[in-house]
């Protein structure tokens, strides 16, 4: 039999959907299952959205251009300008992608070679592994640790790591799997740091809708000086909850990377007409919408951060934003603990699914004990899940 690729081979799983034919047999058995483990809202849709689909009077579902609708665009330089305090873009700065996953390989794609490396803030979104790893990227980790909070770490480890191989410094603010924001003193490290060394800080600031306790938002767009090494990941699925719609972009104002960037959409011929048909509607909402969504997820996290401290023995730290947490149990390992939970347990034929955070770090013997708990389910459920947990943890043999 031909032999696939060592890429193929070594392309790691998500830790967030390998349990699920686990779920799939529970499921099977008659067990209800609540999901904490996937970051899909159960907000709706905003009806602006549904409807400009539902009314479209489109005879044919075309080709957009590989940028993406003009239309479009000025809609996002409207938005940035509204939400990020960012007024001097243009839709020249966007480059439209099927979601923020292809806007950061495309990024990657554009500033790379293979070898090159991204030092990355750990745990990190899972699926940096495989982005990286599909463009013959490495990641070079910096730990930070739930102690406190998953703060960044000092800046000195940073520039320990950079070598001549270090294109880029790739951060999350607000953070999944943490929920934790960058503050504008700690981009103002980063920003040194990047300018020091003539390198790239890619932004992933795809939950900047949801930050709480009145914590200011700072892009890292906000930094002038930053001109040419900034490139901010943009994506319309959990700001609007339309994950299915496959909506991001890649926002800069650096020619080159635009043009790079170009030339990959081109690749891939066009992103979705519907999505953008969906999204340039979204925009239109009311932003109560924004509004009342962050309220309903700070309920969620002060319910499930106070239900899950509790617990004997477990620390979840608060999450300033996203909705997301990780949380640690005292357990052996949490892969175990999650599969044991579909597998063995129920409680009155109830059971949660969770997402094991070691799958979150780079080294996997990290976060062994960690869970990533994703809050999108409403109160009344999340005190169930909690509750189950919380027996679980009682006879868990490991």
């Amino acid at each position: 039999m031909p032999k696939i690729s060592n890429r193929g081979q070594e392309m790691p799983e998500s830790p967030i959907r390998k349990l699920v034919p686990y779920a799939d047999k529970a499921k099977q058995a008659g067990k209800k299952i609540y999901h904490l483990n996937i970051g899909q809202p159960d907000i709706k849709t905003p009806i602006e959205a549904l409807n400009a689909v539902k009314n479209s009077t489109a005879e044919i579902i075309s080709y957009t251009h590989s940028e993406g609708l003009l239309s479009y665009r000025e809609k996002l330089v409207t938005y940035f300008d509204k939400v990020a305090g960012i007024s001097d873009l243009t839709p020249n700065n966007f480059v439209v992608t099927t979601g923020g996953s292809e806007a950061l390989i495309f990024t990657l794609g554009s500033i790379c070679d293979d070898g090159d490396e991204v030092i990355v803030p750990e745990p990190f979104y899972a699926n940096y592994n495989g982005f990286t790893r599909s463009v013959g990227v490495k990641v070079v980790p910096i730990y930070s640790s739930i102690d406190d909070n998953f703060a960044l770490p000092p800046i000195e480890d940073f520039e320990k790591k950079i070598t001549p191989k270090t294109k880029a410094i790739l951060i999350c603010s607000p953070g999944n799997p943490t929920g934790y924001i960058y503050s504008k003193s700690e981009l103002e490290k980063l920003k040194d740091l990047v300018l020091k060394h003539n390198i790239f800080l890619i932004s992933d600031e795809v939950y900047r809708e949801f930050i709480y306790d009145d914590i200011e938002y700072t892009s890292a767009l906000s930094f002038p000086e930053l001109k040419e090494n900034v490139v901010v990941i943009d994506s319309e699925s959990k700001r609007f909850s339309m994950c299915g719609a496959r909506l991001g972009a890649v926002v800069t104002r650096n020619n080159d990377i635009l043009n790079a960037v170009l030339k990959f959409a081109q690749a891939r011929l066009s992103p979705v007409f519907f999505g953008q048909i969906a999204a340039e509607a979204a925009h239109d909402a009311d932003r109560k919408y924004i509004d009342d969504v962050r309220a309903e997820y700070t309920k969620r996290r002060n319910t499930l951060i106070k239900a899950m401290n509790e617990i004997e023995n477990v620390k979840c730290p608060m999450p300033k934003g996203a909705f997301y947490c990780v949380a640690e149990l005292p357990v052996d390992d949490a892969e175990k603990f999650s599969i044991w939970l579909l597998e063995s347990f129920d409680l009155n034929g109830e059971t949660v699914m969770l997402a094991p955070a070691n799958g979150f770090y780079s080294d996997r013997s990290l976060g062994k004990n960690q869970m990533r708990l994703a809050y999108v389910l409403n109160e009344q459920d999340l005190l169930a899940s909690v509750n189950i947990i919380k027996e679980a943890l009682k006879q868990y043999p490991g």
